[in-house]
């Protein structure tokens, strides 16, 4: 394991040693009989619903105000500007108020991205991943349940690929999008800039927050924006047409593809700790 002190001679604050955590083990039995283990999974539910109900509810908010046909006004509501905030607002509060439960996942993209970099174990890695599911259907059922007269006529919230645009470029909007993010995550989570920075109060939630807003403004236009698969999957549930269910394998391998990029770049460039998690993985193969 191990430990750097970081320190920087004449200043007046003092700093912290480090040390490189170890890596989470592949498969953690004894994590399944805990009831935080539990309490972490239902956390992320929780999370996912309450995005997915806020933000969907903002965007067919937004149809309705600027449908010019149906008595709204053009340039009416939120505008993209808005839907983005609301994305970016989001995560920032639900990041905020569960990262110290499950660490504020909420995106099957970044639960994939840290179990590669070995910062949680499959078993954990898997029912995130489920709940967040979950948890995004039963948010946008809400939303169908709430607006009912509104939520069909205005797109239900689903992703899918704009007009125009060829499924390569929602593709590489995708991975690039989700890239921007899950970099985001490891950087803002680092424990050596926690110790490196240590008279610097930095909030973490804040950055990734605004990594989704960024993102949301900048491929709105191409996607609809999901880097997000839960996201992406719960509207395409509740929604339930051909056009966003064509286009959804983008919403999955995209976002998953990014964060494996974000994962190999953080660990194994910036980092340089990957080779740790790799060598870990082959002693457990071997035992």
């Amino acid at each position: 394991m191990a430990k750097d002190v970081e320190a920087v001679p004449g200043e007046g604050f003092q700093t912290r040693d480090y040390q490189d955590p170890p890596p989470a083990p592949f498969f953690d039995g004894a994590e399944l009989k805990k009831w935080s283990f539990y309490r972490a999974v239902i956390a992320e539910f929780v999370a996912t619903l309450l995005f997915l109900y806020i933000t969907v509810l903002t965007v067919i908010g937004y149809k309705i105000q600027s449908d010019v046909k149906a008595g709204g006004v053009d340039c009416g509501g939120v505008g993209i500007l808005g839907i983005a905030w609301a994305f970016g607002g989001m995560i920032f509060i639900l990041v905020y108020c569960t990262a110290g439960i499950s660490g504020g996942h909420i995106n099957p993209a970044v639960t994939f991205g840290l179990f590669l970099a070995r910062k949680v174990s499959l078993p954990r890695a898997v029912l995130y991943i489920i709940a967040q599911c979950l948890g995004a259907i039963c948010g946008v059922g809400f939303v169908k349940a709430f607006q009912s007269s509104y939520y069909t006529r205005y797109g239900g919230g689903a992703n899918s690929l704009a007009d125009g645009y060829s499924t390569g470029t929602g593709l590489a909007a995708e991975i690039i999008g989700t890239f921007v993010l899950v970099y985001t995550v490891f950087s803002a989570t680092d424990p050596k800039r926690s110790a490196r920075d240590s008279h610097v109060p930095v909030l973490a939630p804040l950055p990734i927050g605004f990594a989704v807003f960024m993102v949301h403004l900048a491929t709105i236009p191409i996607t609809g924006t999901g880097i997000n698969p839960a996201r992406s999957f719960g509207a395409a549930v509740i929604y339930n047409k051909s056009k966003p269910w064509d286009d959804h394998w983008i919403f999955w391998v995209g976002p998953f593809i990014g964060a494996a990029i974000a994962a190999f770049y953080h660990q194994f460039v910036l980092r340089a700790s990957g080779s740790k998690s790799l060598g870990s993985f082959r002693s457990a193969a071997n035992v």
